[in-house]
């Protein structure tokens, strides 16, 4: 007999333990790699590119490894496949911190994309989404809330461990803290019987679904917004330099576009219940792109900074955006497997939006141009979102 699952203590338990577990793991083996990469070149006399991209290559394997990790999902549920990420992921950030040669770290880092397909936002999204229900928004919201301090708890952290040891050690200590809290907390935080879907309408077979127009829509719509997304982020300092704008500053801006997203995440509740998922998608996605064409066209740090923040809100919202589309269009009985499709091609975005930014700026002669065709790339995913409702009944 299946549980009836309710939002209650017992719950709540389960999104603290998923919280800390995010924090936890974005910090380690996503942003502790943006402190330590400098230290990691100069230390082994590789050059910076191809330390970077050691590390892209772990992303695009968690963006294919999400596929399969998200049929395992809905068949099994969280448990023992965040747990055993968990300690994938300490196995490759002890792998990374005593490759001795650059094959090895190549090696380490793609171990440690298959890590991350398994404890990273999307097991998250789908064991909330299944046993928060009707109220999965909300609790979507403060784990993606909560998640968006990994950088401020872990930046800092990395970088004061740094100044005490070198890179390796670093990842040593690193790697012992990732197991003493992500390990327990997956292993004793989501033991909750995984309950059956609570869907009422016939779904149709993943394979079907993920073949039709609106779902093929749906991922190109949110590969070219997160590709235009990701490319900021990387690319808003270069930009302001070129304009003449110090570090500090531009940092600054950077880092209240961070803020913006958290302000964003605050308000996507009530914007589910005021827009559609349709109109909402595309103008999520026509706010990428404004927000990238205007930096691309203002040159005041005033006009910068402001539109920075806007980008931030539009960023921090396209998180749940991508969080909810599946389950408002298809219903939440192949959550895992749809989302691990629909999340590929926005990690690989992750991975190559910075180079495709630094690309684009040299092939147009400069910073400014290359927002202004990033903003269009966007504009065409908003464009496409528009046909992303398919033909079933939309399911909230």
């Amino acid at each position: 007999m299946t549980e009836t699952i309710r939002p209650g203590p017992g719950l709540r338990g389960l999104l603290v333990a998923l919280c800390v577990t995010e924090i936890t793991s974005w910090g380690v083996l996503y942003y502790a790699f943006t402190v330590l990469s400098p230290a990691i070149s100069a230390d082994t006399g590789w050059s910076a590119p191809a330390v970077t991209a050691a590390f892209s290559a772990g992303l695009v394997t968690s963006a294919l490894a999400g596929i399969p990790i998200g049929r395992w999902l809905d068949r099994v549920g969280p448990r023992w496949i965040m747990t055993a990420g968990s300690l994938l992921g300490v196995c490759a950030v002890v792998a990374v911190a005593t490759a001795p040669n650059f094959g090895w770290f190549v090696a380490a880092w793609v171990f440690a994309g298959v890590a991350m397909s398994m404890v990273f936002y999307a097991p998250a999204f789908a064991a909330l989404t299944r046993f928060f229900g009707a109220v999965a928004v909300r609790a979507l919201t403060v784990l993606t809330l909560v998640a968006g301090f990994a950088s401020t708890v872990f930046a800092p952290l990395t970088a004061v461990l740094s100044g005490h040891m070198d890179w390796r050690q670093t990842y040593l200590v690193l790697a012992v803290i990732m197991g003493s809290i992500t390990v327990p907390a997956h292993f004793f935080g989501l033991r909750r019987p995984w309950p059956a879907s609570s869907a009422t309408h016939h779904a149709e077979s993943p394979t079907r679904t993920a073949r039709s127009g609106a779902f093929l829509a749906l991922v190109a719509a949110f590969a070219l917004s997160g590709l235009a997304s990701y490319a900021v982020i990387a690319n808003l300092v270069p930009l302001m330099a070129q304009r003449g704008i110090g570090t500090g500053a531009a940092a600054l801006a950077l880092g209240l576009g961070g803020a913006g997203q958290v302000l964003g995440r605050l308000g996507y509740e009530t914007l589910t219940r005021r827009v559609g998922v349709v109109p909402r998608t595309v103008i999520i996605m026509a706010g990428v792109a404004a927000t990238t064409v205007l930096l691309g066209a203002f040159g005041s740090y005033v006009a910068l900074l402001v539109v920075a923040i806007g980008a931030g809100v539009m960023r921090g919202i396209m998180t749940l955006l991508q969080a909810t589309a599946v389950t408002e269009r298809w219903g939440p009985t192949h959550y895992g497997h749809l989302s691990g499709i629909l999340n590929a091609p926005i990690m690989i975005a992750t991975a190559v939006g910075p180079f495709v930014g630094a690309a684009l700026a040299s092939l147009l002669g400069g910073y400014s141009a290359m927002f202004v065709a990033l903003g269009v790339i966007a504009g065409v995913g908003a464009v496409l979102a528009v046909v992303t409702q398919p033909r079933v009944g939309r399911v909230r």
